[in-house]
């Protein structure tokens, strides 16, 4: 499974697009895990030492509510992007021990530190099937 993101360049800051307003794809992560069970929901990234650059771990639910990500016992900076109906909503830095966020989502993904830069809110951001 892979992360991919979709943007639509803007033609004003963007030379390059000359009105073309079709998307552009970034891969974000190839390495995607899927917090599933309640159990890997609840550990997500704790305890972890490193991430390496490509990966994502992903928290899919039914519906869209506020969720929380907390950053105990979680030793490396994460970006974390809350996400609904694939439109990205919220893109955040968290530090080690500390940070504590919370956001309406329906997906919600924790990336290594950087990897989300790119990701802006209204971006479209879609798990697929590698």
């Amino acid at each position: 499974m892979r992360l991919v993101q979709y943007s639509t360049p803007d033609s004003e800051t963007d030379p390059q697009t000359d009105g073309d307003s079709t998307a552009q794809r970034d891969v974000v992560a190839t390495d995607v895990d899927l917090a599933e069970s309640i159990l890997s929901q609840t550990r997500g990234l704790m305890f972890r030492r490193s991430l390496p650059d490509d990966y994502a771990l992903a928290f899919r639910f039914d519906t869209a509510k506020t969720r929380d990500v907390h950053m105990l016992f979680v030793f490396v900076p994460i970006d974390a992007v809350w996400v609904v109906d694939d439109v990205v909503q919220r893109v955040e830095r968290l530090r080690p021990w500390r940070s504590f966020e919370r956001e309406r989502c329906d997906l919600l993904v924790e990336l290594p530190a950087g990897a989300g830069s790119d990701l802006e809110p209204g971006d479209r951001l879609v798990l697929e099937s590698s």
